[in-house]
């Protein structure tokens, strides 16, 4: 059986590319709803109602665990979808409990980009409450680099401008630890680095999910049961041509390249 990865669009590959690093014998489904990114601008209810059609429709794919590779999708869904079915269904969240735990230490503030729906969410309120308890937590919404990331834009000349544009009231220099709270934003994760200071960890819960999920197949004994293929759907839709194929490729060659620290 396949392993099930789910997103808005492609950025839940970054956490499947940590996820063939760790388990790269299993075989995968990715699903990416490209139809309705990005879910960071939606209602709840609507994105909920998305979420639980693509879920429906990989769990009649056989699978023997899902990670759902989305920010926005685990704070909305995720206890839900563990309730209404028997395989492992792991989240993401932003990695703001080690960015906090570092960020003591040197005296400096954590900055979390996410989407609007992910920072609107009580599960996210409620998980800064339990930790920050020295207000060093800040937040910032970039939709824009969800939709540069689904239009294949990876240019400095267009991110960056953008970037500044909206990090023109942040003084960079109070910043210990950037959090990456979405996984569209490593593909990013090079032209951020340029843009702090050299110092400032930038960091992801991409790479502890991937550790969960090897963690929970092996005390299941279903690890390592495939050859490493990767099934890829948009929207319920398998994706058989060729052009997408090796863009999809090119993604995950690109993440190969990327060297974001461990976060949850």
């Amino acid at each position: 059986m396949r392993i099930g990865f789910f997103d808005s669009g492609i950025g839940g590959m970054t956490v499947l590319h940590q996820a063939l690093q760790l388990l790269p014998n299993d075989d995968y489904i990715f699903y990416a709803d490209t139809l309705h990114v990005p879910y960071g601008e939606k209602t709840k209810e609507e994105v909920r109602k998305y979420i639980f059609d693509a879920v429906d429709f990989m769990a009649n794919q056989g699978i023997k665990a899902l990670v759902i590779a989305c920010n926005t999708a685990t704070s909305i869904a995720v206890d839900d979808l563990r309730q209404k079915y028997d395989f492992p269904i792991l989240g993401i969240e932003p990695a703001v409990k080690p960015a906090v735990q570092s960020c003591e230490k040197k005296r400096k503030k954590v900055l979390v980009f996410a989407t609007n729906l992910t920072l609107r969410e009580e599960k996210f309120h409620n998980l800064v409450k339990s930790i920050d308890h020295h207000d060093i937590v800040n937040s910032l919404p970039l939709p824009g680099l969800v939709q540069f990331a689904e239009d294949f834009e990876f240019r400095d000349e267009k991110v960056v401008p953008y970037l500044i544009e909206n990090l023109s009231t942040f003084d960079l220099k109070q910043y210990g630890t950037v959090v990456l709270g979405c996984t569209h934003f490593p593909y990013f994760e090079k032209i951020i680095r340029g843009i702090f200071p050299k110092e400032v960890d930038i960091i992801s819960g991409s790479v502890g999910t991937a550790k969960n999920l090897k963690r929970i197949l092996e005390a299941r004994n279903q690890m390592n049961d495939g050859t490493g293929d990767i099934l890829f759907y948009k929207s319920g839709y398998r994706v058989e041509d060729k052009e997408t194929l090796s863009n999809y490729k090119k993604l995950l060659e690109m993440l190969d390249r990327i060297n974001l620290k461990i976060g949850v």
